[in-house]
């Protein structure tokens, strides 16, 4: 009995009042209808009906909470779900425009070495075998009628950037580039073999050149000490080591296939731009310009990002593009 005393006696104001409420109710109630037999409750019954009265009004108010929460996920998810708020890159919408993406360096793979556990890349790369394939695969799905490609890369393997050229040159169906940040050297190589490029005003486009460079590390080795022992077969075998001078003959050989790829370069866009060559080879210095100086050079077709592109591909293929990526 001590024990519910004092549990009494520990009780918040407001809740004493409605223990004493219900136990002068209750009384009342008692002796209006048992007037002969009314006998007061104990103190302990008392206390345990209040426990559960307490108890059943926690759970009713868990149980209007739930059904409320059950309510408005119906509702958002089988109301909304009709509406026109879902994306229409959603994978729950008909796809009828591939869209692929080629940012950072570009590649012809990506090794295994570059590769995390959980499958994510330590760089930022692209690989021109990953291109090649999803061109492929909208190729060969009917209900695919253009292929996009966005570019935000600064260049990379020649090889790689001439097979994705090719590849959207050989496409049947309509290929468009959207550039973001920059198409420049390998990238914008790439991005020529489409049949339309918008890009920016202010993306970086072109920068048609090769280059070889690298850091001569003779003067720092000699400094601590290390000496560079050339075992080769051939005179030219290990021309090019950073470790070693260059000296003027490999220089030449360096400078002889820079040029071979330079020239390939040049006459690639001059073909896939429709630009003459003369005009390319003024442009091939090495250096980029911004997205309405390339347009003026006839490097892209338009200025535009993204949506600019997707009206592009409205009109193109007489019906909303939903891309899929």
């Amino acid at each position: 009995m001590d024990n519910y005393k004092n549990l009494y006696k520990n009780m918040p104001g407001l809740l004493k009042k409605i223990f004493n409420f219900k136990i002068c109710k209750a009384e009342i109630n008692y002796k209006k209808f048992n007037p002969k037999n009314w006998k007061k409750p104990s103190f302990k019954k008392i206390i345990k009906n209040l426990a559960l009265l307490i108890i059943f009004l926690g759970a009713l108010i868990i149980i209007k909470d739930e059904i409320s929460y059950q309510f408005n996920l119906g509702y958002y998810s089988e109301d909304y779900a009709d509406e026109d708020y879902l994306d229409d890159e959603s994978d729950d919408s008909p796809c009828n425009v591939k869209g692929i993406e080629l940012r950072g360096d570009l590649v012809t793979y990506i090794p295994a070495g570059s590769m995390l556990e959980d499958g994510r890349q330590l760089y930022d790369e692209t690989a021109s075998d990953y291109i090649l394939a999803k061109i492929e695969e909208a190729e060969s799905d009917e209900a695919i009628r253009a292929i996009i490609l966005e570019i935000d890369s600064y260049g990379g393997s020649a090889v790689a950037a001439e097979e994705v050229a090719n590849a959207l040159k050989r496409a049947k169906k309509p290929t468009v580039v959207f550039v973001r940040s920059a198409a420049t050297s390998a990238a914008y190589w790439a991005a020529s073999g489409a049949d339309i490029i918008f890009a920016s005003a202010l993306s970086d486009i072109g920068s048609l050149g090769v280059t070889m460079s690298y850091l001569d590390n003779t003067q720092k080795n000699n400094k601590e000490g290390l000496t560079y022992n050339s075992l080769s077969t051939g005179k030219f075998k290990d021309y090019g080591d950073p470790n070693k001078p260059l000296t003027d003959e490999e220089k030449r050989l360096i400078m002889r296939d820079l040029e071979i790829m330079h020239n390939l370069f040049i006459q690639a866009v001059s073909e896939n731009r429709n630009l003459a060559i003369d005009k390319v080879r003024l442009l091939a210095d090495g250096s980029s310009m911004p997205g309405e100086m390339a347009l003026e050079n006839g490097l892209i077709d338009k200025i535009g990002d993204y949506y600019e592109a997707r009206d592009y591909l409205n009109e193109l293929i007489g019906e909303k593009a939903e891309i899929c990526w």
